[in-house]
């Protein structure tokens, strides 16, 4: 390749390169991310990627970490805390000390155990059974062949051209076709019942299967929040809960609460119109945000959303809201226990 056609490549290379922020010689460099070494001091801020497994030593940010866990909803991550390398910074910023890098790192072994990994599957070992039983038996049909010719007195050079042709019709030409011709035959069959299949081999797979592990983010479910219910306290309604909510909820952002409840909030239908005066972000160390607006009747009002904890510590809490926290909890905890049933071995 021509030098000068290289270097255009080259500088596109080294921009989708990941890089790090790194305290070097008492100031902080970026640097390409496969130069950080163990015990270096990297700054964690939003939108960045972190570049390797890394001990939060500062500072509180939002980490989604569904490239590693699946988890798609992010979590919060302060000094103490250990993350790995794919995690993205949400929100916030805090330093690390890097612990772990490249192939050491837990993404870097995840990766390298699903390169190494090979599984013979169920049809290659059904063909190897048929190619064994059939050559076995041919094997044998051959010995009796051949000593059937010699019991005749046949030439030596009439017997060794015999026992070639039947090796050589003992072959099974045609079985990896039959095989892949029934795969087709079955995916065919599968289609028609709304069943997309990936690769042929997936329907003997599917057959033999006696255990199956899912991950339910984007799989069992559509890796996404949404809104199911609100218990309004006495003096509210649902509709000016969710209305009020959302103006404490940020625009545009990533934050993937906010936006369930955001969009929960546009599907109702609000009688006043509400006016925004000031917003104050998600305070990953206060846990909550605030905003202030305005009525129809320009009344000033402001609503605080956050952790439920905090927001006791704001106001008095009620009877009725404990109540609607409980059973709230005791319905989380319910949505992850596994049905009773029978369970496959």
């Amino acid at each position: 390749m021509h030098p000068k056609r290289s270097d255009p490549l080259a500088a596109l290379k080294s921009r989708l390169a990941l890089n790090a922020s790194v305290r070097r010689d008492g100031a902080w460099k970026t640097v390409p991310a496969a130069q950080l070494v163990p015990g270096d001091l990297v700054k964690l801020s939003m939108g960045a990627v972190v570049a390797a497994d890394v001990h939060i030593t500062g500072g509180e940010v939002l980490l989604d970490q569904s490239m590693l866990t699946g988890e798609s909803v992010p979590i919060e991550a302060g000094s103490g805390v250990q993350t790995y390398a794919g995690a993205l910074v949400r929100r916030g910023e805090a330093v690390a000390e890097v612990t772990a890098t490249g192939t050491r790192t837990k993404f870097g072994r995840t990766a390298e155990l699903v390169r190494t990994a090979h599984v013979v599957s169920s049809e290659q070992r059904a063909v190897f059974r048929v190619v064994r039983n059939l050559a076995a038996c041919n094997g044998v049909t051959i010995l009796l062949m051949i000593g059937y010719a010699y019991f005749l007195h046949m030439a030596v050079t009439d017997i060794i051209p015999l026992a070639l042709t039947g090796i050589l019709a003992s072959i099974p030409v045609a079985l990896p076709a039959t095989f892949t011709l029934a795969s087709a035959l079955g995916a065919r069959a599968l289609a028609k019942l709304g069943v997309l299949l990936t690769r042929l081999s997936a329907v003997d797979e599917a057959a033999s299967m006696d255990v199956l592990c899912a991950d339910k983010t984007g799989t069992l479910t559509q890796n996404e929040l949404t809104v199911t219910n609100v218990h309004p306290l006495p003096g509210f309604d649902a509709v000016h809960v969710l209305a009020f909510a959302a103006m404490a909820s940020s625009d545009g952002g990533q934050d993937p609460v906010d936006a369930a409840i955001r969009i929960a909030a546009a599907r109702q239908k609000l009688s006043e119109t509400l006016r925004l005066i000031s917003f104050i972000p998600f305070d990953p160390s206060q846990k909550t945000s605030e905003a202030t607006f305005a009525d129809s009747s320009s009344a000033t009002q402001q609503v605080v959303k956050g952790a439920f904890s905090t927001i006791v510590s704001l106001a008095p809490l009620s009877p009725t809201a404990s109540v609607a926290a409980r059973h709230s909890r005791s319905r989380a905890f319910e949505c992850l226990r596994l049905p009773p049933g029978p369970r496959a071995p």
